[in-house]
């Protein structure tokens, strides 16, 4: 008998579905899905980086980087695996997990 592997593929919804609210589609919907992509292309090579390491990449504000990594976990938006580590002193990293092949 053949054996099958399936692999997952890591992709985002090319229209993210925000809510909230105080969330204006018309107001707030290209800011976020911006957000969201460059965040997720960045952070989808599996490298470990602070919230200021990725906002130094993104131009995107922290409390926006961590709003985005928190909606990657969400079924919705991929159900993506976001690690967090403490790094001491209060400081944490981040990384999406990367699917194995």
């Amino acid at each position: 008998m053949k054996k099958t592997t399936f692999r997952r593929v890591v992709v985002l919804p090319d229209t993210p579905s925000f809510d909230g609210v105080d969330y204006d589609s018309q107001r707030d919907s290209a800011r976020l899905t911006g957000q969201i992509k460059r965040i997720f292309e960045l952070m989808n090579d599996g490298v470990w980086r602070t919230l200021s390491e990725i906002e130094d990449i993104t131009g995107d504000p922290q409390a926006s980087i961590s709003a985005q990594l928190r909606n990657l976990r969400k079924e919705r938006f991929g159900a993506h695996t976001v690690q967090r580590e403490h790094m001491g002193r209060g400081l944490y990293r981040y990384r999406i997990k990367k699917v194995e092949d």
